[in-house]
């Protein structure tokens, strides 16, 4: 998410790659995760403050101005919108303000793990027999969240809910940022200046370098999730990194615990018997850390169901959802 000026001084905002590409020029403006901003009455980008549902519906807009563009008609009414399970009533409200100022006429709200429990039955085909639940462990690139989803007798009901808002892939990806500043540091006898520079720029050619630097340690973060080992070339320093996994999986399995922890107090909350526990599903592109199921098998003894493609779980599940 990000602002652009434009003709007499004209501001729009805008999102996806022309945000990020708008990032190298204006840094300020630039908001690289509005869901972790939900709480917020409003946001500051640049000199200028936008409400958050101002910034969630500039993200919707462009979602469906997409939408139109591919399937050459506009959306019928009733667009399905999910959300974490734990927002209350006011956060809510502003996805639902969102989704009018995006032009969307009455929305259906699903709470994410119930989608993601709709995909584990439907999609996966696994047995969620009436009574039985499913544990859906979200940690995606801004949250995390974690819910016991049981099926009843009329649907799916969520009997605990919890998450870390603060806590997501973004965090992940500044673990290798720190791992190849810690080569940069141990190359010279004192820090050096262009690795500052690269953390803090202040001129366009020194914030491109360090949006490469961040597009290029979430790459190498996604290579160690299927290779024990990945390098990342630094140009502005002359410095080729070596990462390896065993080194990345050192650094983040605080912040993996930190998940895992309160996954298990969430299944406590829910008590539900271990031999009512269908599954440990594992939805959001940061769990494809190997790191992440291993733990998860070692607190819950629970066997965790990984994905090829645990990114668009929530959204294929909500349609199914509504479908039925």
């Amino acid at each position: 998410m990000g602002r652009r000026a434009g003709p007499a001084a004209a501001v729009r905002l805008v999102t996806g790659r022309d945000a990020l590409n708008a990032a190298r020029v204006e840094p300020s403006a630039h908001e690289q995760h509005p869901k972790r901003r939900i709480n917020e009455v409003s946001v500051l980008l640049g000199e200028r403050e936008h409400d958050i549902a101002e910034l969630v519906a500039a993200t919707l807009r462009s979602v469906v101005d997409e939408a139109v563009r591919v399937t050459g008609a506009p959306l019928a009414a009733g667009t399905v919108l999910t959300h974490p399970a734990a927002w209350g009533t006011i956060r809510k409200d502003i996805l639902l303000d969102a989704a009018a100022r995006a032009g969307l006429a009455d929305p259906v709200l699903v709470p994410e793990p119930v989608a993601a429990a709709t995909y584990f039955m439907e999609v996966l085909g696994h047995d969620l027999a009436p009574g039985r639940s499913v544990v859906i462990y979200d940690l995606g690139a801004g949250t995390f969240d974690a819910t016991v989803v049981r099926r009843g007798d009329e649907g799916l009901d969520i009997l605990a809910a919890d998450g870390l808002d603060e806590l997501g892939g973004l965090d992940f990806d500044a673990l290798v940022v720190t791992m190849v500043g810690a080569q940069a540091k141990a190359a010279a006898s004192t820090v050096p200046e262009g690795w500052e520079r690269l953390l803090h720029p202040q001129t366009p050619a020194e914030r491109r370098f360090a949006r490469l630097l961040w597009d290029d340690a979430r790459a190498a973060k996604e290579t160690l999730s299927r290779l024990p080992a990945t390098g990342l070339s630094v140009p502005s320093l002359d410095l080729d990194a070596h990462l390896t996994r065993q080194e990345f999986e050192v650094a983040a399995r605080p912040l993996v615990a930190r998940t895992v922890r309160a996954t298990a107090a969430v299944l406590r909350a829910a008590r539900v018997p271990a031999a009512d526990v269908a599954g440990l599903f594992l939805v959001g592109g940061s769990t494809r850390i190997p790191l992440v199921a291993t733990l998860l098998f070692q607190e819950l003894g629970i066997q965790p169901v990984v994905l090829e493609q645990p990114e668009t779980v929530v959204a294929e599940g909500a349609q199914r959802w509504v479908a039925k």
